[in-house]
C-alpha cells in the first residue's frame, strides 16, 4: 500500500489518543493520530515522524495524519488502517486465483477477510503489530477483549469446517520473532494458544516500511 503525499516532521506531544502536535519546518501543526493504541514507546518527543498530507481535503478537521515514526534504525508504521490494506495485497499475492471478500459478517463480529480458493473456504482476521522490544514483536500493546472475541469466532468457524487464520502484520522490518504480549494481556495469549490447538492458523509477516509505503514481505517466526 502507498501514500500519495508525505512529509517529515518532529513529534512534540500527544494530548489525547486522537491527535498530536508536531514541528513541521519550524511551525507547530496538529495532526490526526491514525492509531488509538498507546504507542508509548514510539511517540516520544523529538522523534522523526512521517505525516500524510491531507490539506487537499477541505472537509477534514486536521491537515495531516501521523502515519509512522522512527524508532532507532527502524521506521515503524502506526496507521491502524494500513495492516488490512497490506494484508489484502499479501493475500492476493499468495492466493492469486482466490476469491477474496473483505469485512465478512459472522455472528456478532466482522472478520477482516473471507477467501474461497478452490474448495477451501477460509476466514482471516488481521492484527497490526507496532510493539517491539529488542527485536521481538508483541501483540497487543493494551488489553483487547475485541481480539479475544475474534479468536473465539475463528475457533467456532473452524469447528464448522471452515479454514481460519490470524494474520499478524508487523508494521516494521528486521524483527526476530512474534509472540503474544502475555505481560499486558495474559488472557489473549492463552486464547491465541488455544485457538492454535483448535486448528486456527497463526501467521505473522513483517513489512517493508518507507515514508510512502508499507508492504508485507516475509514470514516472521511465531512463538506462542
Amino acid at each position: 500500500m502507498k501514500y500519495e503525499k508525505t512529509l517529515r516532521a518532529t513529534f512534540l506531544e500527544r494530548p489525547n489518543r486522537f491527535c498530536a502536535y508536531v514541528d513541521l519546518s519550524g511551525k507547530t501543526e496538529i495532526c490526526h493520530v491514525k492509531n488509538t493504541g498507546r504507542c508509548r514507546e514510539l511517540l516520544i518527543p523529538g522523534v522523526s515522524a512521517v505525516l500524510s498530507d491531507c490539506r487537499d481535503n477541505p472537509g477534514r478537521k486536521t491537515p495531516f495524519d501521523l502515519i509512522a515514526v522512527e524508532k532507532g534504525d527502524r521506521l515503524v508504521n502506526i496507521d491502524s488502517q494500513a495492516p488490512n490494506a497490506a494484508a489484502a495485497e499479501l493475500l492476493r499475492r499468495l492466493y492469486p486465483t482466490a476469491y477474496i471478500k473483505p469485512e465478512m459478517k459472522v455472528g456478532n463480529s466482522r472478520i477482516d477477510f473471507y477467501m474461497e480458493d478452490g474448495d477451501k473456504k477460509t476466514f482471516v482476521e488481521v492484527k497490526g503489530v507496532t510493539l517491539e522490544e529488542n527485536g521481538v514483536v508483541l501483540f497487543p500493546d493494551a488489553p483487547t477483549e475485541r481480539g479475544i472475541k475474534h479468536l473465539r469466532e475463528l475457533v467456532s468457524l473452524k469447528k464448522q469446517g471452515f479454514g481460519a487464520k490470524v494474520l499478524f502484520i508487523v508494521q516494521m522490518e528486521g524483527v526476530s520473532y512474534f509472540t503474544p504480549n502475555r505481560k499486558t494481556h495474559p488472557q489473549f495469549a492463552d486464547e491465541l494458544k488455544a485457538s492454535q490447538v483448535a486448528g486456527v492458523e497463526i501467521e505473522a509477516y513483517e513489512c517493508f516500511v518507507s515514508d510512502n509505503e508499507m508492504t508485507a514481505t516475509v514470514p516472521v517466526e511465531v512463538i506462542l
